[in-house]
């Protein structure tokens, strides 16, 4: 799995350990809070050395320059615990560094000096463990401790500690096996999903080949029903085949899924439903679906599609935050 797919914390915190081996002593950056238009959301991670080399991002693009540049003039060379900094807290900074509406940024400077215990995060989170770090603000110390997914809350700040969530908080699972998913899988992996694939059919299932997401061979009902704590939970039905798709999605809509969609065109969809309302399902529950799945942006091949289908998921879980 390249890079790109394993997740932006992920992926922040391999260059990191890759900049210890290289003797270049990282240090860590999170956002804590915002104000204003801010680029980035809280919890959000920068990993920088004090010869330029850095990974992630805090902002648009003018913080990162200047926490950069004054990382290389040694300013915390000898930092040893948590250090909080601001940016934007005056109009004129704001404007600097390139902060919209007078937007400000709580940062978190943190020394990676245990290598051991970021060594243990990363190759937790490379066996699609999801951990929450706890770190002790006035001493420095921390700790990982397994997620309880009921938990929605996967970034807290106060006073005393910082808590963040790393690893696949949120889950999906693709009715269909086809082409379609292939490109979904791609970008939902990219975006930190952990994603699972069911297709009972024989002659697709010989052609998945995409270990990161593992195969369900059971019948699509059975894989909703065995899913657990669905608040962050997306369902997609690609199939095409209203006898998978619909056996899915009768299950999804009894649950609390957060966001459950199918393929297929205005008409079908419209039939879906028809059928649905002739199975007694009520009609609270299949308001939820959304059907056609995906932003209206012209989508015609599989690449475009699964763009459309994420930018709405995005689009929703941005609405919930």
């Amino acid at each position: 799995m390249s890079a790109t797919l394993q997740g932006s914390d992920l992926e922040i915190l391999s260059s990191a350990l890759d900049f210890h081996q290289q003797g270049l002593a990282p240090l860590l950056v999170t956002v804590l809070k915002t104000w204003g238009s801010a680029p980035r959301p809280a919890g959000s991670l920068l990993v920088m050395t004090a010869t330029g080399r850095h990974a992630g991002s805090v902002s648009g693009g003018c913080v990162e320059d200047d926490l950069l540049q004054r990382c290389q003039q040694g300013e915390w060379s000898q930092l040893s615990r948590p250090l909080v900094i601001r940016y934007g807290v005056t109009q004129g900074e704001a404007a600097r560094f390139g902060l919209p509406c007078g937007g400000q940024l709580e940062l978190l400077l943190e020394p990676m000096l245990d290598t051991d215990h970021w060594q243990q995060l990363l190759q937790d989170l490379q066996a699609g463990k999801v951990l929450v770090r706890r770190l002790n603000l006035e001493t420095g110390k921390a700790s990982l401790n397994p997620n309880n997914p009921a938990q929605l809350e996967t970034f807290t700040v106060n006073e005393d500690f910082v808590q963040k969530t790393y690893g696949p908080q949120w889950r999906m699972l693709l009715i269909g096996a086809n082409h379609l998913a292939r490109y979904v899988t791609q970008f939902a992996l990219a975006l930190d999903y952990q994603v699972q694939v069911c297709d009972p059919r024989e002659e697709y299932r010989e052609e998945w080949n995409m270990p990161q997401a593992p195969l369900l061979t059971m019948m699509p009902d059975d894989a909703v029903l065995a899913l657990q704590h669905y608040q962050r939970t997306i369902i997609l039905a690609l199939t095409h085949d209203p006898k998978l798709d619909d056996m899915a999605l009768m299950e999804a809509l009894n649950t609390d899924a957060f966001y459950i969609g199918a393929l297929g065109s205005k008409l079908s969809s419209d039939k879906r439903r028809e059928r649905m309302r002739q199975l007694a399902i009520p009609e609270a529950h299949i308001a939820r679906l959304r059907a056609p799945v995906g932003l209206n942006i012209g989508s015609h091949t599989p690449a475009e599609i699964a763009i459309s289908i994420m930018a709405d998921i995005i689009a929703q879980r941005n609405k919930r935050a």
